[in-house]
């Protein structure tokens, strides 16, 4: 099961956070936000197909995500959990610990937003990037 997720760049991406790595619908975004990756996606959590939140609920779940932004490629590994509400109205959140909330759409990633190379986040602080996560649950 695949979902492509549309996000453009932010003159305030920093890229900085060594745990979470996020994806938003907002437009705006403020130095605080440094998980944050992309802006103005139309989708979040609690749009993900009915059918993808059930496979990603289930803690036998293996979530790989790809972002791509210009020539760049990264990707990042995670696993589903029956703690993961899926609920949120704005953010996709992928995290490196346990921890879930509502943003949350994986945990015990293999990487996170610190981790994406210079080169690319330099891409994504221009506001004219656009660039695609993919969601595929294995």
């Amino acid at each position: 099961m695949k979902l492509i997720v549309p996000f453009t760049g932010h003159d305030q991406i920093l890229s900085l956070h060594e745990k979470t790595l996020e994806i938003t619908k907002d437009g705006e975004l403020t130095p605080q936000g440094d998980c944050i990756v992309g802006v103005n996606s139309n989708i979040s959590c609690i749009d993900l197909p009915e059918k993808m939140k059930i496979r990603i609920q289930n803690p036998n779940s293996k979530i790989k995500f790809t972002l791509k932004a210009g020539k760049f490629t990264f990707k990042i590994h995670g696993y589903g959990s029956e703690k993961l509400t899926l609920k949120h109205v704005n953010d996709i959140v992928l995290r490196k610990s346990a921890f879930t909330c509502s943003r949350t759409i994986a945990i015990n990633c293999d990487k996170a937003s610190s981790d994406l190379p210079k080169d690319m986040i330099h891409l994504l602080q221009n506001p004219k990037t656009k660039g695609t996560m993919t969601i595929e649950v294995l």
